[in-house]
């Protein structure tokens, strides 16, 4: 998996490729349809309402985008996809969600964004050979930290460390971070980490970013790729760091389960933290936070560490959940006019400049040259992290049974936090979950 993640990243410095029907002349023979894209980021939707804008001046093509809440794209997909206006364009998010949405999937195997793939084993397939998801971004999550805060730390007598470099596990993480929650008045900061966001529907970072380390251990050891069951192996190294964020914040655990991410990321823009664990699309957040006084030179990644035997050549946590796919229910005019769409996105020099400045992405597509890489700092730090020899952990909760295991792993954490649920209990909420969902999507 890391290979295949590596290698989709490196060779987007290969010479672009032409692509036909990109959609970019005014009068293209889409024209008869129109794209409907259900987005699943809400931090990207003003982008994405833009692109729209457009591509419609551009072509003539009507392009509508609306944005599900956070942490109801499946809810909102559910209920869009049954209208007569559904989606044209919307995402699954792996084998998971391909399961749940087979029956509106086109085969994209003639696409020309598919074949313009760098790794076309990125691509979701079917049982029978047809490809019904195609990636469009690969992305990181890690520890997001202030260097400048981190840097007025090591300078302090006493330090537990004297430099970024030295924290290569969780026990060293932990030194460091409960020493500077210690100092917090003199480094001029309210905790150490952000809140714990624990508002329902907003507890993504945990349930599934923070478990995905967990997990994908416990698959290691049994060298598999999914499970009907788990018996959580980890489970105390989730809650290592869970608990170091906990008690080591800007917010009392009791108040958490009123906090959002956006809270976090504005705590972290206001320079109120020096740390937040979160992705490399965090980058829009913090630059448009008014107020925002971290520099962009002080803005960096490190590893999340849980205390996992080796976790010294850890890097970050390297995937994608960001499948494209057609809906095969809607009239070939609609599904043509969004094949256009996203091939005008990765081949026309306005949809590439949307596509890596302004959303973020480093797209896994052979049209994308060395110089069309995302200049944000999170995104270079990422790149970085997979350049250096590191072992990238995969992302693997695209495996997780359903929204509703999230959901319920997510209150349970809400409640461990407030103190009215014990560990064990929220433990075995996950093993019985994880079953029962896993044996529902069998049905």
């Amino acid at each position: 998996m890391k290979k295949k993640l590596v290698a989709a990243a490196l060779c987007m410095a290969m010479t672009a490729v032409t692509l036909a029907g990109c959609g970019e002349k005014k009068g293209a023979s889409a024209a008869e349809g129109s794209v409907y894209y259900l987005n699943f980021k809400p931090e990207v939707t003003d982008i994405w309402e833009e692109i729209a804008q457009k591509y419609t001046e551009e072509t003539g093509v009507k392009v509508k985008v609306v944005t599900a809440a956070g942490g109801n794209y499946e809810s909102t997909l559910k209920s869009e996809i049954a209208k007569s206006d559904a989606p044209t364009l919307f995402q699954i998010n792996g084998p998971i969600g391909y399961q749940s949405w087979k029956d509106y999937c086109a085969d994209l195997s003639d696409t020309d964004f598919y074949k313009a793939l760098t790794d076309p084993s990125l691509a979701i397939k079917g049982d029978d050979g047809g490809v019904y998801g195609v990636p469009y971004t690969i992305e990181g999550y890690g520890i997001i930290y202030n260097d400048e805060i981190m840097q007025k730390y090591f300078a302090m007598e006493g330090a537990a460390a004297s430099s970024v470099d030295e924290i290569t596990s969780f026990d060293k993480l932990k030194a460091v971070v409960e020493d500077m929650q210690s100092k917090k008045d003199a480094l001029g900061i309210k905790g150490v980490f952000a809140s714990t966001s624990l508002l329902p529907g907003e507890e993504w970072r945990w349930q599934t970013h923070l478990a995905n380390i967990p997990v994908y251990a416990e698959y290691r050891d049994k060298d598999v790729e999914d499970l009907k069951e788990i018996d959580f192996t980890y489970a105390d190294n989730f809650k290592n760091t869970f608990d170091l964020y906990l008690n080591n914040s800007s917010t009392e655990p009791t108040m958490l389960g009123s906090k959002g991410v956006n809270d976090s990321m504005a705590e972290f823009a206001l320079g109120q933290v020096a740390m937040v664990q979160n992705g490399n699309w965090a980058w829009s957040q913090i630059g448009e936070v008014q107020g925002n006084v971290v520099k962009e030179e002080n803005i960096k990644f490190m590893p999340i560490y849980t205390g996992l035997e080796g976790e010294e050549n850890q890097g970050l946590c390297i995937g994608t959940e960001n499948y494209f796919s057609i809906n095969s229910q809607t009239s070939e005019a609609n599904q043509k006019a969004s094949i256009d769409f996203v091939n005008w996105l990765i081949n026309s020099d306005t949809g590439k400049d949307y596509m890596t400045n302004k959303l973020g992405n480093v797209a896994p597509f052979t049209t994308f040259n060395d110089e069309e890489k995302p200049q944000d700092p999170l995104a270079k730090s990422m790149l970085d992290s997979m350049e250096s020899g590191k072992e990238s952990i995969p992302w693997v909760f695209t495996t997780f049974p359903s929204q509703t295991f999230k959901d319920n792993f997510g209150a349970a954490l809400l409640e461990y936090a407030q103190g009215s649920m014990e560990w064990s209990d929220v433990v075995n909420t996950v093993k019985e979950q994880w079953k029962a969902e896993k044996a529902a999507v069998q049905e």
